[in-house]
C-alpha cells in the first residue's frame, strides 16, 4: 500500500533526480533508492555482527587451522 508523504529535498538533488528519471516517476526512483540504502545498512549490520562473532572465536579457529596444517604437513 502506498502512502502519500512529504519529504524535503534540496533543489540540486531534485534536479539530478529529474535528469535521471527524465521527469518521470520521481516517487519510484526515491523509493528504490531508499530500499537500496536500507539493504546496504542491513548488510553492514549483519557483517559487523558476523565479524564480532568471528573475532570472539578467533583463538579457537586459529588453533584448529594450525592443527589442520600440522596434520597436512605430517601426511
Amino acid at each position: 500500500m502506498k502512502v502519500k508523504t512529504s519529504v524535503t529535498l534540496s533543489e540540486e538533488l531534485l534536479k539530478a533526480i529529474d535528469v535521471e528519471t527524465h521527469n518521470d516517476n520521481r516517487s519510484a526512483f526515491i523509493e528504490e533508492a531508499a530500499w537500496n540504502r536500507l539493504r546496504e545498512l542491513r548488510r553492514e549490520q549483519r557483517d559487523k555482527a558476523e565479524l564480532a562473532n568471528i573475532d570472539a572465536h578467533a583463538d579457537k579457529l586459529n588453533s584448529e587451522a594450525l592443527d589442520v596444517l600440522d596434520f597436512q604437513d605430517r601426511s
